[in-house]
């Protein structure tokens, strides 16, 4: 890891002048904390002692950084660590990424800084060095919901398999073969093993390979709703559309809701991820439970394991599908011929 002397020979100041700077202190001048922050940054320095300390007292805090606290799964994930915690003896101090790389790096500054036990994360990207540095450091983390390539670090994740396979299944015994995908960001172990699963059971099931079929967004709603008007917008002609998680099958909602041609409800949707309002619109929408209480309570016994010395177990965790078609069999049939009179 690096020290706080590499910082200070890289910004080309003294350790004091480094110090001051990385400790907070106004008493420096413009160009030296403009430099110290660079260097620190160029070398994903953090700062280690109270992190060493860790490993002398306990302090029955953890910390869980979450990727977007407005998305349902994190905020039902957060609540079951959190309960998980309190039962264990612990407190919890959470922290919102918003899906965002440079605030989930000001997060893992802020947690190496402070006394806490150890460290629940949903990962950003797939870059590893600070997280690296973090574990290096002596902190205990676990990931959960996403994981790193590269970073044995002990994850408690959704069976996205499993899932994918559920709702195409589903979507093929209706009678579905254009299906549409809205996929989440490559970057994210998510987005990736999602899109492939969809590819891998696409093919398995036969469904159409048409490639303006397939459209990513971000894991928020309005990427949903840029993604599905770039599918529609193809002359592509899907029947149904799986989107890979619930706020953007929101968004997918409403790029449906607005589209003369389609409308809500010509496409079937089918959403990775279950959220409460999928039940109250008009046709219901069907979708992979994802189950974020087992992943948050699961994620908080893995790291206690951690923290008090044992091995810290990896889950992936199974998913369900939730049916609310009540019954009635949709598919290819059931779209007009392209050439019929309106």
């Amino acid at each position: 890891m690096a020290t706080i002397k590499d910082v200070a020979a890289l910004a080309g100041v003294s350790l004091g002048t480094a110090s001051r700077v990385l400790s907070g202190s106004s008493q420096t001048s413009p160009d030296s904390r403009a430099r110290v922050t660079a260097a620190a940054k160029q070398l994903n320095y953090i700062a280690n002692g109270p992190a060493r300390s860790l490993r002398r007292s306990r302090t029955d805090v953890l910390g869980l950084l979450v990727s977007d606290i407005r998305n349902p799964f994190f905020s039902e994930l957060a609540h079951a660590a959190e309960r998980e915690a309190q039962r264990r003896g612990y407190t919890v101090l959470l922290a919102n990424a918003d899906e965002d790389a440079e605030q989930e790096a000001a997060y893992l500054r802020t947690f190496a800084s402070q006394r806490i036990d150890g460290l629940l994360i949903a990962p950003q990207g797939s870059d590893v060095t600070r997280l690296r540095s973090l574990r290096d450091s002596g902190l205990p983390l676990v990931f959960v919901d996403r994981s790193v390539e590269g970073l044995e670090v002990p994850t408690v994740a959704t069976d996205n398999e499993d899932g994918v396979r559920r709702a195409l299944t589903w979507l093929h015994e209706r009678g579905h073969r254009e299906v549409a995908f809205v996929g989440g960001p490559p970057e994210i172990s998510t987005g990736r093993e999602r899109r492939a699963a969809f590819l891998r059971v696409r093919d398995e099931l036969g469904l159409s390979a048409d490639p303006r079929l397939i459209a990513h967004g971000d894991f928020r709603a309005e990427s949903g709703v840029e993604a599905m008007r770039a599918v529609l917008s193809s002359n592509a002609r899907p029947t149904a559309v799986l989107s890979a998680d619930g706020l953007m099958t929101l968004g997918v909602a409403r790029a449906l809701r607005e589209d003369a041609a389609s409308g809500l409800g010509a496409v079937e949707i089918v959403s990775f991820d279950d959220l409460d309002w999928f039940s109250l619109v008009s046709p219901p929408i069907s979708a992979v439970r994802n189950d974020a209480t087992a992943i948050g309570r699961l994620g908080v016994e893995a790291l206690v394991d951690v923290i008090e010395g044992r091995p810290g177990a990896s889950h992936q965790v199974a998913t369900s599908f939730v049916d609310r078609s009540g019954g009635d069999r949709r598919g290819q049939d059931d779209v007009p011929d392209a050439g019929a009179d309106a």
